[in-house]
């Protein structure tokens, strides 16, 4: 299963939901969930900050969920 839609679902999102934050039309979104489209960083970085994982654990680097300590960003700064 991809990452982004396992942690979507524990989430109990739909595409379309998760598309709306990212400011994408719930086609582009699923594009991502299933790996026709890259996702690019400024995408990647809110993903990351919405759910709480690191990069890391979306790219499938690591299994462990929870980032590190992260600097004060504020998803309007991205």
């Amino acid at each position: 299963m991809n990452r982004l839609r396992e942690i979507r679902e524990d989430r109990d999102l739909t595409q379309e939901e998760v598309g709306k934050i990212l400011g994408l039309q719930h086609s582009s979104y699923s594009d991502y969930e299933r790996g026709k489209c890259d996702i690019n960083t400024k995408n990647l970085i809110k993903l990351a900050l919405f759910y709480n994982v690191s990069i890391d654990y979306i790219l499938y680097l690591t299994d462990e969920r929870i980032p590190h300590k992260r600097k004060n960003i504020y998803k309007d700064d991205i």
